[in-house]
């Protein structure tokens, strides 16, 4: 299967991106091809809302990276999002992604491939009461594009200061998730 992780924290190495490369690890071993994405790697405009995508067969009247990304992910059987929790949130870059996949969700949803979707967040808080409305974002994404099933959920709580998530539980479970895709 072909798989893209998308990190969207601007800390390099950071708990978020620590956790995408086990993951990554793990779906390596069991034989998938993986492309790890680092969003701030990229330049993307905000939707603008122009609706120019809907009269244009679903090109993005923004010219920019995003395009790219999103091809990667309606290419790929498997998708991971994952995101540093600020303010009890997803990251903005995640939310630009999410919010340009408007102009080619249709050719998520019009595919006969079907897609499984992760998520992967960090926080200082050790609280999962408190990750509640970014769980419900990535579940309303993915609700919306119809053809994408919810693989799973790690949540790398506590894990405040970089590096806390080389000791952190969440460590091993995203080389078993990506090892089990």
């Amino acid at each position: 299967m072909k798989v893209i992780i998308l990190s969207s924290s601007p800390r390099r190495k950071g708990n978020s991106e620590i956790l995408c490369e086990q993951f990554a690890k793990g779906a390596k071993e069991a034989g998938h091809e993986v492309e790890m994405v680092n969003l701030n790697d990229y330049h993307m405009g905000f939707c603008l809302a122009c609706e120019y995508c809907r009269y244009h067969n679903h090109v993005c009247v923004l010219k920019d990276d995003a395009n790219q990304i999103i091809e990667k992910i309606i290419e790929a059987d498997v998708f991971v999002m994952a995101t540093p929790v600020y303010f009890y949130s997803l990251s903005g870059q995640l939310k630009t992604l999410i919010d340009r996949m408007f102009a080619r969700e249709y050719e998520i949803r019009d595919s006969e491939k079907h897609k499984k979707a992760y998520l992967i967040l960090t926080s200082g808080s050790p609280d999962v009461k408190q990750m509640t409305g970014i769980v419900e974002s990535f579940r309303g994404f993915i609700q919306v594009l119809r053809k994408v099933e919810e693989g799973g959920i790690i949540y790398g709580l506590g894990a405040f200061h970089k590096g806390d998530a080389l000791e952190h539980p969440a460590y091993k479970e995203a080389y078993e998730m990506g090892k089990k895709i």
